[in-house]
């Protein structure tokens, strides 16, 4: 693998590598990169996988290579204390609870010693406390090099650093987020880099997807008034009475989220009744702003801040009237030549507009024009049974060259494929009860030591709420995880050291998740992990697909899952001692006629459909029996 992306970087190739767990696909692409010279830009997953790259994995290879590289982290704006922020977040008092006002002490004296300035060096502010969000900037709110204290500025000094670094570490989110908003100092690094690395590549469609559409929220309407409210107290006070013209614009956009009673929705512009009250609820919004934009223009001369929240409140007009002109054309329209779907999404506090492209193919093969250089797309799960067609063809990567390393370890003796006989179908009401009385015999002989990964929410609440009272009955002494009781990291380091644990998570316990040795040995998935059949990007690219004459399920809703399903697989053998069974609970895998693609995606387990052969499997250890079979259907 070392030598095929050697290979590549030199002739300035791109190169799609799938890794099976174990193939050690982090050094395969390090050695060749280091050694090979030039500026390096290595994307991965998220901020955590970041931190593993730059502060392990890179000063690994760098020492036993001897090469003196100079390596750079870069994350996003919001990952920085800001100066401007923090002062007047201090001088204003509007934090209410206890807990921030200690917070911000901390931050505070963070900021005079640390030279960073990263939050996730303040391990005694965690880095979801609400506070953050008053002492970083966004795009909006940045006053750039009008700033009083541009010079020490920890963003400009991470970009300074990335720009004269060898090796700079970013993740797909600010990747993307640049290309899309130029916002984050990547694009200012593209063009001297000659070698551009995606690990965990299989993130790149949803995440690309994510930036090259556009979205606007009622939240950051709310947000825009707290700035104006603030700014124009500060600094024109006489001009207008900002508590009253703030207030018809925060009304408006509450009324805009209340339009749907319920807690969430999903829909498609189109499927919004032509009588809901959303469509007036926001022509007034926009209205409402409107008239605040027409206030600060008056003002806006006395300080940059009141400037900043005119233009950004025209901006936030420009694509809430954008968003509201296009609804009337067709469900996928075309923008700059490029099918969008329009759709909405409803929070708790909050409701979204997205107008999201059908495919970033185009978009991602003309960011790829220009300068040559070696494109480098590493992953455990690229291809479907060996085909990468899927995958290229998301990307826009239609003839590049494609190769696949399969894992060194023996899955036929490591791991057990058990399909439980006589589940209900995945859409039946009582199914999730009915994966628990099929989950619990095998979590009592594999001692605990499981995962149990659910594709929704209301499924992981319901485990979690039987598996509770099971172990309660039955004073079984195995301590029971869920996600969203804790941080994802705090969850996984109280597995680890339990060694007895039982985890409850969905999709994001699915990938980037290392759990070695005999912690973890049952893998139980509930169901396979199809999207959401009222996905509106999901039924808008269906629709796509089928205009042109193909089936939608088989060349994307199929494809997209097993993929997904190999992620979760890939969690139980992370070692070449590692044993353990994998545990699909969903009939389909069995009873469909696709089901047998998706098994001959997974890695070559043993398998098996009877319950005492998988429960043996941890009695007797590796020479338990299975169904080593390829082409048997057990």
């Amino acid at each position: 693998m070392a030598k095929a992306i050697a290979a590549a970087i030199a002739s300035q190739r791109t190169l799609v590598a799938e890794a099976g767990t174990g193939t050690g696909k982090t050094f395969a692409y390090l050695v060749p990169a280091l050694l090979w010279g030039g500026k390096v830009i290595l994307s991965t997953g998220t901020k955590n996988l970041q931190d593993q790259l730059y502060l392990r994995d890179i000063p690994t290879v760098r020492k036993a290579l001897n090469v003196p590289l100079s390596v750079a982290l870069l994350k996003g704006r919001a990952n920085y204390a800001c100066h401007f922020h923090l002062e007047r977040t201090l001088q204003n008092g509007r934090l209410t609870s206890r807990e921030d006002v200690g917070y911000l002490r901390e931050i505070s004296r963070f900021v005079k010693t640390s030279s960073s300035g990263d939050k996730a060096e303040l391990a005694r502010v965690p880095e979801s406390a609400p506070v953050w969000n008053l002492v970083t900037s966004t795009r909006d709110n940045c006053m750039g090099a009008e700033c009083q204290y541009y010079q020490d500025c920890f963003v400009m000094k991470a970009r300074k650093e990335a720009q004269q670094a060898d090796v700079v570490v970013v993740n797909h989110h600010l990747f993307f987020a640049d290309v899309a908003l130029k916002d984050t100092g990547v694009a200012e690094l593209l063009p001297s880099a000659n070698t551009v690395i995606f690990d965990e590549a299989h993130q790149l469609p949803e995440t690309a997807t994510l930036f090259f559409g556009e979205t606007v929220s009622t939240s950051q309407v709310m947000e825009l008034c707290r700035d104006v409210l603030a700014e124009g107290l500060a600094h024109a006070r006489d001009g207008a009475e900002w508590p009253k013209v703030i207030a018809p614009v925060e009304r408006a956009a509450r009324d805009l989220r209340l339009a749907f009673p319920q807690e969430l929705v999903r829909m498609a512009a189109h499927q919004v009744a032509p009588s809901s009250v959303f469509f007036p609820a926001l022509e007034t919004l926009i209205e409402e702003m409107h008239a605040m934009g027409e206030v600060l223009s008056g003002q806006a001369e006395r300080a940059e801040t009141i400037e900043q929240c005119r233009a950004r409140t025209q901006e936030l007009c420009d694509k809430l009237s954008a968003w509201n002109d296009a609804r009337s054309k067709p469900p996928a329209e075309v923008a700059n030549g490029q099918e969008t779907v329009l759709w909405l999404e409803a929070f708790t506090h909050s409701l979204q507009l997205h107008r999201t492209p059908l495919s970033i193919a185009p978009i991602f093969s003309k960011q790829r024009e220009g300068s040559p250089r070696a494109w480098i797309f590493t992953s455990a799960t690229l291809a479907v049974k060996n085909d990468f067609n899927h995958y290229l063809s998301q990307m826009g990567l239609w003839n590049e060259q494609a190769q696949s390393w399969p894992s060194p370890f023996d899955y036929g003796k490591q791991g057990l494929l058990y399909v439980p006989e006589n589940l209900p179908q995945p859409n039946s009401f009582e199914y999730t009860d009915a994966v628990i009385d099929a989950a619990l015999p095998m979590i009592i002989a594999a001692g605990g030591r499981a995962f149990l990964l659910c594709t929704t929410i209301r499924a992981v609440n319901r485990a979690a709420e039987r598996l509770r009272d099971e172990f309660e009955k039955r004073g079984m002494p195995y301590p029971l995880l869920v996600q969203g009781e804790s941080g994802r990291t705090e969850l996984l380091d109280r597995f680890r050291n339990a060694g007895n644990a039982v985890l409850i998570g969905s999709q994001s316990f699915w990938e980037g998740v290392d759990v070695r040795g005999d912690a973890l040995s049952l893998v139980i998935i509930d169901k396979l992990p199809f999207s959401p059949p009222d996905d509106p990007v999901l039924a808008a690219r269906i629709d796509a697909l089928e205009k042109k004459g193909l089936n939608g399920f088989v060349h994307h809703q199929l494809p997209a899952a097993i993929i997904n399903l190999k992620q979760g697989a890939g969690r139980l053998i992370r070692d070449e001692t590692d044993r353990g069974v994998l545990m699909i609970c969903d009939p389909r895998l069995i009873s469909k006629p696709y089901g047998r693609r998706i098994w001959q995606s997974l890695p070559p387990f043993s398998r098996t459909r009877d319950a005492a052969v998988a429960r043996n499997f941890f009695a007797v250890g590796a020479n338990a029996p299975g169904e080593p079979d390829e082409d048997d259907h057990r």
